[in-house]
């Protein structure tokens, strides 16, 4: 029997390398003023796109650079390091595009993929205000009239909304159907529309980059040929798609993580009390040690995800969703942990930790709160499945 390894491939590493390697040059340093500001990251978004590291997961027949699963955690990953605002721009192109990938006609492919490709943004639309984690009671209508689709509704929490290009938007398109998820069917809207807009900024406690709003759809008529899929699909569409974007949210926590652990490092090994580093006492190592075992783990399974949502396999729900729960919650504690390895100047914004703490909350909550991960991983087990 021949001995066995695992470990990324040497492409993931040079990936890594390289994605660290302009992170640290061209997003890093605009990060803290990203925040103070709360303006859009642009230099983020002009230095990935021209690396074309803004959408690495499309595939080469649209014009992307065909990157797997792994590698695209690995991008984001790296981002939210230094700026989990930014990781967003990434993230959020690989949700929106998700759905027209495994669902969308050839057509709907050619008109929309390519252009993300080549640096437009996109945006995903599910949630309401009244319909987060049970999203089939979402309101949002969509009647067919002749040779186009006509859309009503709100939708809330649409991040990047505004600066996006293109909108995959779920809405109910037979409101009488039995059973409420099979009456929803999903579309792609463009911002140029007739009918649609977006609202103002949510003022939030993190990712202050990524402008967070609601969208508005008032008679918005849109070709009939911008269905995802069959009507009557769309939230099963949108329910397969976080199988495969739900590690994404696991790589931006574990990016966050990561970032706040390198700093506590630096941090402890210059700061001295009574007379020695900081890093010398060993209650202060085991925090470390703690924070960095809970990072590499996390890390582990955000991979081990992203690789079984990529084969298909029967197990990727449920990895994904333990993926995205146990990196969020690591990345909440590492942030919280390091804040308190800095002491005062940790609760100050002279430091980045601080920062990091408010943006890693997000990750117990979007994409599906941690309480519904957890429903998700119990449910397959008791179904019998894994």
């Amino acid at each position: 029997m021949t001995a066995g390894y695992y470990q990324l491939g040497e492409e993931h590493e040079a990936l890594r390398e390289a994605m660290r390697s302009l992170a640290e040059k061209e997003i890093a340093p605009f990060a803290a003023e990203v925040d103070e500001q709360e303006r859009y990251p642009s230099e983020a978004r002009e230095a990935l796109t021209r690396a074309g590291f803004h959408a690495v997961h499309l595939p080469e027949a649209y014009e992307g650079e065909g990157a797997d699963a792994i590698a695209a955690c690995i991008v984001i990953e790296e981002i939210a390091r230094v700026d989990a605002s930014a990781s967003l721009i990434p993230a959020v192109n690989k949700l929106d595009t998700t759905p027209i990938l495994l669902s969308g006609s050839e057509q709907l492919k050619k008109q929309v993929l390519p252009q993300v490709a080549a640096g437009a943004g996109c945006s995903y639309a599910l949630s309401e205000r009244e319909a987060g984690s049970d999203a089939a009671s979402m309101r949002t209508r969509a009647r067919l009239d002749g040779d186009r689709w006509v859309l009503n509704g709100i939708k809330a929490w649409i991040t990047n909304a505004g600066e996006s290009t293109w909108y995959t938007v779920m809405a109910v398109t037979d409101p009488n159907a039995e059973k409420k998820s099979n009456g929803i069917s999903a579309f792609v809207v463009h911002a140029d529309d007739p009918g649609f807009s977006v609202g103002p900024k949510e003022r939030k406690l993190g990712i202050k980059g990524s402008p967070t709003r609601e969208i508005y759809f008032e008679d918005c008529a849109i070709p009939a040929d911008r269905i995802i899929g069959e009507p009557g699909s769309g939230l099963k569409t949108a329910l397969s798609t976080l199988d495969h974007t739900r590690p994404t949210i696991g790589a931006q926590a574990v990016g966050i993580a990561q970032g706040a652990l390198d700093a506590s490092i630096d941090y402890v090994r210059e700061r001295r009390q009574f007379g020695t580093a900081v890093g010398e006492f060993q209650g202060v190592q085991f925090m470390l040690a703690d924070m960095a075992t809970g990072v590499e783990a996390a890390r582990h399974l955000v991979y081990a995800a992203a690789a079984k949502s990529e084969r298909g396999e029967a197990d990727a729900g449920l990895s994904a969703a333990a993926a995205k729960c146990y990196a969020s919650d690591v990345a909440m504690k590492v942030t919280t942990d390091a804040v308190q390895l800095f002491g005062g100047a940790g609760y100050t914004r002279d430091f980045p930790v601080e920062r990091m703490m408010r943006d890693a909350k997000i990750t117990q909550i979007y994409e599906g709160t941690n309480q519904i991960q957890r429903m998700v991983i119990a449910r397959r087990l008791l179904s019998g499945g894994r």
